[in-house]
Order: C-alpha cells, then structure tokens, then sequence
C-alpha cells in the first residue's frame, strides 16, 4: 500500500506541471510554515531550528517559515493553545516539546487534523502518525547488549531513572535469554526529589561494581555527581551510560577518579554541520567554544530537530505541499490536506549527506540504518573506541592512550616488564589483600608501595609482577664484596626494583643505586604513653596553689576580724535582747569574734548562716566577701573537677638520654638488621655507641622484624623500641596506648632501590618528582596512615592536663575583696562619728568627750552588751531623764535627735 502511495506521488510531482500550483493552492514564492513548541528554558531547541532552517533555505525553490512558541515544560493547556494559533495560521508541521505526556497530547491534536508532528526525543510508545529520528530503545539495548558482550559481565547492576526506562530492560532481557547474566535493578529516583544516594549507598555495599545506567540527560548527570559524592566513582567501578548525552556533561570531575565511564553518542563533535551550530550558538547564546576532548554542548535533541527539518526540507523538494489555515473547535473532517501524504513521503526518504546524525531511513515508524560512536572518558577527555552499527559485529577499537612519555624515545619503558621486591607483611607499605576469593598475581597485595608503583607503572609505561623480598632489607660487605637480602637479589640480576620501607644508605649506594626519596624520616622511640600518677592523699587541693590557700586563709581571718570591727562601731548592730522589754537597760550586738568566723564560714561554704548584717558598713563588707568566696568557690571547684578526671601523666623517659641511662630500668631494642642497627654500628657519638654495646651485650632484644618490636613495647614491660619515625606513626595512630618519645637522631629517606647505573633511573626520578608535585605521595601517605585501618586515639598531649590555678589568675578578686573591705571601715567609721557629733550636741558635750566615751565601749571587746541609759556625768542634763537614747536612736531620722548609724 505504501509503495503504491509512493509511485503515485512520485507520477504527480513528476508531471506538477500539467496541473499547476493550484493542485495544492501554492503561488510561487510563498514560504511554507513549520511551527515549534518547546519547553527548552536554555534556548538552544530555538536556535537550532531557526539555524536549520537558514540552512536548509538555501537549496530550497520554496523556503521554509519557522514560528517559535515557548511554553512551560508539562504545560499541556498552553501547549495545545499554542498550537490551535500555529493551526490558525496554516503550519505543515509541529515540532513537539520534551515533555512526554504534552506531546502525546498534542500528537492526538496533529493526528486530528493530519499534521505532521515531529518529536524529536526518546518515543516509549512510537505512534504511527507522529515521525521520530531517535533511535528506538531496542536498539539502545541492542547496543548495550553488544558492548556488555564485549566487556565479559556476569553480573551487573541495572539503574534506571524511572518506570518507563524498563523498556530498554525488556529488550536487553529478550536478548540475553535465560543464559544471560546476573542482572540486580535498581531504581534510583524512587522519591522523585532527586536524591540517589540511598539507592547509590545500596550500590557501594553491594558485590557488584559494574554498573548500567539509563535515565534523562539531567537524571544521569545528577547520578554521576552523587556516585563520586558517596565514593563509588574509582578505579573499582565502572560505568556504561545508555543515555545518548554524555558527551554534553561536565565530565572534568571524573577524568582522574580512575573511574571507567562508558557511553554512547550519535555523532561526530568535528563534523562540519555540529561545527557551524555550535558557531551560531556562541553567537546567539554565548556559548563557550568547545574544547578538543571529545564532548560538545550539542545535545541530541538539538541534532535531531536540525535534521528533522532537513527532512522536511528535502521532502518538499520532491512534494510539493501547502499548508491550509485550520480551525481546532471545527469537525475533524476540517484537517490539513495531504498532510498525511506529506508524512508518509517524509519516511520514505534515505538521506545519506548534510545531516547531523548521519544515514536517515525509516523501516516502518522506526529509524535504522544509523550507528553509535561507543566513547569512554581517558584523561584526556571522551575518546571514540568503536562503532556500534546494526548488523555488524561490535569490537572494541581503543587507539593508543596519551601519556606522557615518548615511545620513540630512548630507553624507554612503555611495555617493558620489570619485578619488584617487596615485604610482606609489611603493613603499611605491603601486605596481602583481605579476601574471600583466592587472589593471583598482582591483585593479591595492597599498600602504599603497591600503590606507588602502579603510579609509577601509568605515567612511565612498564608493566611490573610482585615478589616477595621477605624481611631482609639488604646489607652490603665492603670486605667480603658481599650482599645480602633484597640487595643481592637486585645485584644478582633477579629482580629490578625493591620497594618498600628501606632506607637510603651510603653502604647500599655501593652496591645499588636508589631514586630520590619518596618519604623523608629518622630514627626515633617507640614507647608506651605516660602512665597516671596515683592520686596523693591531699589531691583535693591541688585547684590552688600554696599561695592561693594561704592568702585565702589570710582573707578569712581579715574579713571575720573587719566584720567584728565594723559590727562594734555601728550602731544599728547594738539591738534589744529582750524584744518584750520596751525599754531595756541594755543593748546586744551579734557580731561577736565567734559570731564574725562563723558568718565568715558559712559564707565560704556557702551555706550561710543565721546571722544578718544591718548597717550598711556591715552588708557592703558582707557583699563583697560573698562575691569573693562565690569567685572562689566556683574556680575551685571547676578546677577539682578537672584535676579528678583528668591527671597528669608520668614517664618513665622523656629522651635518649633517658634511655641510654636506663632510667627506672627501661630496656631498648631494635630491629637485628637494617639502617637503624647499622646507625648505632657506625656512629661515633659517645652516647650512641654507649647505646650499641648496650644493643650488643642484649641480643635478646634484636628483633626479626619491627612488628616483633612494636608487640614487646606493647607488653607493658618497661621496653622501648628505636625504629623509623615513619613507621611510629603508623602505629600510634592505630595503637592509642603508644607514643613517640623525643625528637628522631637522624635524618634520612626511603628510596626504590635499582641496578646500580640502571639507564632509567632519571625516568623514575622525573617521575617522582611529578608525583610529588602534585600532591600524590602526600594523598598516597594520608591514605595509608590515617585513612585505611586508622584508629580513633586522642591527639591530646601529654601537657594538656589541667594546670593549677595560681595566685596570679587570681588577684583580682583579692583586690575585690580588699577594696570592699576597705570601703567598709570608711562607711562604718563615717557613720560612727555622725552618730557621736549628734549624740554629743544633744547633751550638749564637747565632740571630743563623747567619741572618747564611745571609743571605750567600742572596744571593750571582752563585753558584748552596753547600757542603754547612760550613767557618765558627760550625758548628764536637767532634761527629762526618761529621754534615753534609745529613743534618739529610733527618732534618727530627724535632725534634733541623735542618729542611728543607720
């Protein structure tokens, strides 16, 4: 039926002379209209048709007329209102938006009216009026079928963004049969809030490490960011992306993770019309130019709609077409005339050239005939390591990685093979990998020398195979001519590199040579933390100084004796002892010596106590000495606090000097072989050598290896270990009870030892120094030390214990105190003398008189009560004698009479 349809329109444009242009109502010259819906907020959709169409006007006898509509994404109402407007003013063909469930509904509006709607997008649900380029997820999953093939995967995780990405899991499911794979699926947008890293948490704890991934351009992209922030995007993951946009991600981020990312894309980032877009871009959007890495911010959606009006344009070409102005409330017998024709001829086409996306040709509602660059991220950016096309066999093609060194060069390295020594087990520099599989080979050792080497080995090119060295490090006889250990296996010719913690000497230089130091270091002491003291009888009053407490006894027994002064000049601290007796003959005052203390006391403990101050003099003096003890107390008790839980430790030995001495019996040792004997053989400091007769006459402490030394320290019986401050490190970070005890006794470095003259020394040691420049040895380091296997002991000093709180922390409230002391003798001697002047010019006495008289019964200490009614002849007068000063005292207030202190 298609193919009579075809010949059909084939004989009437072939003979469009006979009937016309009114057969299809087109006068010359007139532009035939195609519209655009898009919900693309960046505008590059736009630009991209609009520039199409520019393009493609060129050869085109009849030019094309784009109208643009932009409306928000998953806006069916605007869509379809924008749409009857197109209608309105007679469009050939309606580009549809991204989202989904609008073009679906816009679709059933062109198929109304026989328009022919183009989408181009992923289609889950091909419909066979709308016209689709993007390939169909079958073929997707063909694709992905094929490169897995190649990968080898018996298992893999399948993640998809959503419930409609399954299609491409049915298809990938239909190809593998029951034979196929173990598949574990995942969906990581299950909250539909964008937060993948529960399901990528999932992914990091589970066995599988190989990962598919499908989903949207923007779904995709935010998986990756999310997989490198839970710590999954390294070398022991890798990545195949189904989604045909990877190459407009940021993928900087991902260049050096070691991460393998796999994907697919639909064209070529070179080709002259992805070059002339991406021109026009810059132009209208600002886009920057993109970099020779393989990525390009032409989206395929972008590709897809260029070459969607490409088709259009070659359509009309052949068809001559005219759109009609259409009415969306009308009948649908109101459509579009041979617009259904129109599209049909669209499928029938096979265009080969001037497209962006290559070879177009449709097999039904289908595109085939296309094919798929196959790309992964090296660190050079997106290389293109095959092609995927239907039919054919996929192989990989992988052109040969930029490094950064010459294969031409002399001397070489790139694929040579050498052997390297290393000790295990040697934690952290080598040892064996924790598994429950059997490990082979390489795979089978982990550490930081392994690790350095495999540096080494990517930015110079070899290959190298591990070997076991065992604990002998290598000494060389100048005498005998004669190696050992590691260095004879170098000398001898058995191996080419050793790595591991040995050091660079002048003795082994005679024999082999090293590269520059990798890691600098001494030689140190290894011993257990400083021990707490056991707590002294009287360690409740380590707060304070000797100074504090005694100046505080000093205040107390100031403040108690002020109190008892001040009490005794004051006069309205004298009271009645017998409130029922209106008139009593004599008054009391409570703040005797005995009384003084024992406010003080309560005051100081604060607990108080029943005694209440009432003159002013009194209550000031009694304020201040309650802020002293509140200071007092406080600090003392925050201080004791601290001083309980937390003690100053004690050591045995703080230096070498300490441990050549044997101080408290601590005995030293270390490793029988290596730098750190030979450093105590060959000094000539009297103390070191003091030290290597002491090391002699103990062979017992000469250790095999510096684990064996590490397990004595730990035994807790009085042994200190010397050892490389490197390695003491390692331990106290993982071994809270032990420490390094003063500074290293020398300086050196670790070095990997090679032939002596060996051509490609300067190689490694150019390499080296890259590393180190970049800040690798120092990751490599900090990794091995304080990540992997790393404890959590405290990093607090032996110092930062609490520290005794000393007179001069203080003094301040010392002065306080004796200000406020002070203030109060000045208040109560003031007060004391205005109540005398008064009491004095009441009798009608001179002043002098009657301060001496009350001077006397101030300091008649032994008695603590006084006469109410005075019977001295200075007092006497022919007033009523029932005036007595008590009734001066209560009247105080008013100026005739004789005033109360207070």
């Amino acid at each position: 039926m298609h193919l009579w349809i075809i010949c059909l329109v084939l004989l009437w444009a072939n003979n469009v002379q006979c009937y016309g242009s009114n057969s299809f109502g087109l006068a010359s010259g007139e532009a035939i209209r195609i519209g655009l819906i898009t919900d693309d907020s960046t505008d590059g959709i736009r630009q991209t048709f609009e520039h199409a169409i520019s393009v493609v006007n060129s050869d085109l006898s009849v030019p094309l007329a784009g109208e643009t509509e932009q409306v928000a994404f998953g806006d069916s109402m605007q869509a379809f209102s924008q749409l009857c407007r197109l209608m309105q003013n007679g469009v050939g063909a309606v580009f549809g938006p991204a989202a989904k469930h609008t073009a679906a509904h816009l679709l059933n509006a062109c198929d109304a009216k026989d328009i022919p709607f183009i989408y181009p997008h992923l289609s889950w649900s091909p419909q066979s009026d709308g016209f689709n380029l993007h390939p169909h997820p079958e073929d997707i999953a063909h694709a992905l079928y094929d490169i897995i093939t190649q990968f080898e995967w018996s298992r893999f995780i399948f993640c998809y963004e959503s419930a409609e990405y399954l299609t491409i899991l049915d298809h990938l499911m239909t190809l593998y049969g029951i034979k196929g794979p173990v598949i574990k699926v995942m969906r990581y947008d299950l909250n539909l809030n964008g937060n993948y890293k529960s399901v990528l948490r999932r992914v990091r704890k589970s066995e599988d490490n190989r990962i598919v991934v499908v989903g949207s351009t923007e779904g995709v992209a935010e998986f990756l960011r999310q997989a490198q922030q839970v710590g999954i995007m390294n070398e022991d993951y890798t990545y195949l992306v189904g989604n045909l946009d990877l190459h407009t991600y940021e993928l900087e981020e991902y260049k050096y993770s070691e991460a393998n990312i796999t994907g697919l894309r639909m064209f070529d980032p070179d080709k002259k019309e992805v070059r002339q877009l991406i021109e026009t871009l810059q132009q209208a959007l600002g886009e920057s130019e993109p970099t020779n890495n393989g990525s390009s911010p032409i989206t395929l959606a972008m590709a897809l709609t260029y070459d969607a009006v490409r088709v259009i344009a070659e359509t009309t070409n052949f068809l001559p077409y005219q759109p009609q102005q259409l009415n969306c409330s009308e009948r649908h017998d109101n459509v579009q005339p041979d617009g259904s024709t129109f599209r049909n001829y669209m499928r029938s086409l096979e265009i080969l050239e001037k497209t962006i996306t290559g070879r177009i040709f449709f097999r039904g509602n289908i595109r085939k005939g296309f094919s798929f660059d196959v790309i992964e991220l090296q660190t050079v950016g997106l290389v293109k390591v095959g092609t995927w096309e239907e039919g054919k066999e996929f192989q990989f093609n992988r052109p040969p990685q930029i490094t950064n060194f010459n294969d031409n060069e002399e001397n070489s390295l790139v694929n040579k093979t050498f052997k390297v020594l290393i000790s295990v087990p040697n934690k952290p520099y080598a040892s064996l990998v924790e598994s429950i599989n059997t490990l082979i080979g390489n795979s089978q050792y982990e550490g930081y020398g392994i690790d350095l080497i495999k540096e080494l080995a990517e930015k110079l090119g070899f290959n190298f195979t591990f070997h076991n060295g065992g604990n002998d490090y290598g000494s060389f006889n100048k005498t005998t001519n004669m190696t050992t250990g590691m260095l004879k296996e170098i000398v001898e010719g058995h191996a080419e590199l050793a790595i591991t913690d040995i050091t660079i000497t002048s003795e082994r230089e005679e024999a082999i040579d090293f590269s520059i130091p990798f890691m600098n270091l001494g030689i140190a002491i290894l011993y257990l933390k400083p021990q707490k003291a056991e707590p002294a009888l009287f360690s409740f009053m380590d707060p304070f100084s000797k100074e504090v407490w005694l100046y505080l006894g000093i205040a107390y027994l100031g403040v108690s004796l002020c109190l008892f002064v001040i009490g005794r000049l004051s006069p309205s601290e004298w009271d009645n002892p017998y409130p029922c007796i209106e008139e009593p003959e004599e008054l009391e005052n409570q703040f005797t010596i005995s009384n003084s203390w024992w406010f003080a006391t309560g005051a100081l403990l604060q607990q108080g106590s029943e005694i209440a101050p009432k003159s002013l003099s009194t209550r000031t003096i009694s304020a201040i000495w309650w802020f002293f003890t509140l200071i007092m107390v406080s600090s003392y008790t925050a201080n004791l606090a601290a001083f309980l839980t937390i003690e100053n430790p004690s050591s045995s030995i703080d230096s070498v000097e300490d441990l050549a001495e044997n101080k408290d019996d601590v005995q030293y040792g270390a490793k029988r072989t290596g730098s750190t004997r030979n450093f105590f053989l060959t000094s000539e400091e009297e103390i070191y050598m003091k030290m290597n007769a002491y090391l002699s006459n103990n062979p017992a402490f000469l250790t095999e290896t510096n684990q064996d030394g590490v397990d004595m320290v730990k035994a807790g019986t009085k042994f200190a270990f010397l050892m490389e401050s490197t390695s003491i490190e390692y331990n106290t970070v993982r071994e809270c009870n032990l420490k390094k005890i003063g500074e290293a006794l020398d300086e050196k470095g670790y070095g990997i030892a090679m032939p002596k003259n060996w051509p490609y020394r300067d190689k490694f040691n150019n390499a080296l120094l890259e590393l180190q420049e970049q800040g690798v040895l120092a990751r490599l380091k900090n990794k091995w030390w304080n990540e992997i296997g790393a404890g959590v002991c405290s990093a607090k000093g032996d110092d930062d214990g609490p520290s005794e709180l000393r007179l001069d922390n203080l003094s301040g409230i010392y002065a306080v105190l004796i200000v406020g002391s002070l203030l109060s003798f000045v208040f109560s001697f003031s007060y004391w003398c205005l109540f005398v002047f008064k009491k004095a010019k009441f009798y009608e006495v001179p002043f002098c008189d009657a301060l001496a008289e009350e001077f006397k019964i101030v300091v008649s200490f032994a008695e603590n009560e006084r006469a109410l009614k005075s019977a001295q002849s200075v007092y006497s007068r022919s007033r009523n004698s029932s005036q007595s000063i008590e009734s001066l005292q209560m009247d105080s207030d008013n100026d005739d009479t004789v005033p109360e202190d207070d």
